[in-house]
This record gives C-alpha cells, sequence and structure tokens, in this order.
C-alpha cells in the first residue's frame, strides 16, 4: 500500500489557523485556497479540523466543506464538533468522505457505532490527542476539547475499545509535539499500531522532510502536517520525495 501524505487544515470561524500545542492560535489564510494548493501539489487526501467548533459556527464549516469538495477531488476527512449521525449525514452531503469524532466520542462512546452503523465504518476516523502522562498503563492519555482538557483515559485502551465500536482509522495527534517540529512521537505511532487492525496516521511534530519516513517506519500508514506546509516550508512533492528516496511507495 502506498504511504498517503496528508496536509491537515486546523480551521476556526472559516480560516486557517495554526499554533503550538493548540495554543495562541493565529490566522493562517482561506482554506479552500490552501485545500487547491496542496490537491496541485499531490496530497492524497485532505483533512479539516474545526479547532474551536460550537453550534454557533458550524454553518461556517458546512460552508467551506462544501466549497473545498467543489475544486478538489480527492478524500476529505472533516472533524471538529461533530456530535450526532445527523452532524455526520450534513457533513457528507457538503462533500466530506470521512468524519473524524473525538470528544463526543469521548463522552459517548456509542456514537462510534451509531455512525459507523448508518454510513460504514469506513467513514468513522477517531481523532485522538494524546499526552504523555497520567496513571494508565501505557504512558499516554487522551484528551479533548483541542487538547486543552486531559482525562484519565488510556489512549491505547480507548483506541482499542474505539476499533471495535466500529472505528475505521486512527488519527493519532501528539499532543506535546503539535507544533513543535521536532518529529512525531515515534513510540506513540508505534504502540498504537501494535493494538490498531485499521489504518494509522500519524499527526504532530513534523518539521522537515526527514521526519516522515521514520513515523512510517515505526508502523504509521499516512503521515499528516499543517505549519510546515502552510508556511511554505516544504511542499507535499517534498515529502514524498523523501519517503521514495527512503524505500516507501507513494502515490
Amino acid at each position: 500500500m502506498a504511504v498517503r501524505v496528508i496536509p491537515c487544515l486546523d480551521v476556526a470561524a472559516g480560516r486557517v489557523v495554526k499554533g503550538v500545542n493548540f495554543l495562541n492560535l493565529r490566522d493562517a489564510g482561506d482554506p479552500v485556497e490552501f485545500a487547491r494548493t496542496y490537491y496541485e501539489q499531490g496530497a492524497d487526501e485532505l483533512t479539516f479540523l474545526d479547532v474551536t467548533a460550537t453550534v454557533d459556527n458550524r454553518a461556517t464549516t458546512y460552508e467551506v466543506v462544501s466549497k473545498t469538495a467543489e475544486q478538489v477531488f480527492i478524500p476529505l476527512t472533516v472533524g471538529g464538533g461533530v456530535r450526532s449521525p445527523e452532524d455526520v449525514g450534513r457533513l457528507l452531503a457538503s462533500g466530506a468522505d470521512k468524519i473524524g469524532v473525538n470528544s463526543a466520542a469521548i463522552a459517548r462512546p456509542a456514537l462510534i457505532g451509531d455512525i459507523a452503523d448508518r454510513f460504514g465504518a469506513q467513514v468513522v476516523v477517531l481523532s485522538l490527542d494524546v499526552k504523555r502522562g497520567g496513571n494508565t498503563e501505557s504512558g499516554f492519555i487522551v484528551t479533548t476539547h483541542g487538547g486543552r482538557t486531559e482525562t484519565d483515559i488510556d489512549a491505547l485502551e480507548w483506541a482499542a475499545r474505539a476499533i471495535q465500536l466500529g472505528a475505521g482509522e486512527l488519527l493519532v495527534n501528539s499532543i506535546d509535539a503539535d507544533g513543535t517540529k521536532n518529529g512525531f512521537d515515534t513510540e506513540l505511532i508505534a504502540l498504537m499500531r501494535g493494538i490498531s487492525s485499521v489504518p494509522v496516521i500519524a499527526s504532530g511534530g513534523a518539521g522537515r522532510a526527514g521526519h516522515f519516513p521514520a513515523a512510517i517506519e515505526a508502523g504509521a500508514d499516512a503521515v499528516l502536517a499543517a505549519s510546515v506546509f502552510h508556511n511554505g516550508e516544504m511542499t507535499i512533492g517534498d515529502v514524498k520525495r523523501e519517503l521514495s528516496a527512503a524505500g516507501m511507495a507513494v502515490r
């Protein structure tokens, strides 16, 4: 299977934002323009995460998804503020292909099965914002609300349970590494690979093209990044060339 390279657009109120460890968010531009650029560069998929999702700005997200889907012809995953199968249905109708669930699924795990039963497991992406620490067996906990709220839930146990409930993919984001550009948390990736029967997407920490092969070697099926692409520090092509040079199949 070819490695997928996925740019992530963290969106708030219809604009792309970026910070460090999900804090001090700053405006980075128009999501539709970013999406078109990444599509032209050869992105395999796109991920939109509404990092400040509330009822008030949900309509903005539908509009952004719809405009993007009209111009970009690769799979589009949308997450943030998804609380019901009805939310999922509306996002799919707007042009999304897969839906990321996080905080609402932790609050009500049955949501995963509800979505999978109605739309298929391939639609459900469990988005995990993971931190080191806590009194857990793995040493990793899940957080909610964009990394701002810690739980006492073991990240590996939760991922395994979510797969049983119907999650078709894991998006594993290291909150500790997010925005630092020091590289992916390969230990976390390897642990997730060990318990997962579904594809694992590695997120958080990419700072140079050389960081991406290490994530795949650790067990990821796909790699996701945001600021390094938004800031023009590298292109999708740069990453694919690095992966290819490391002997990995790319599209």
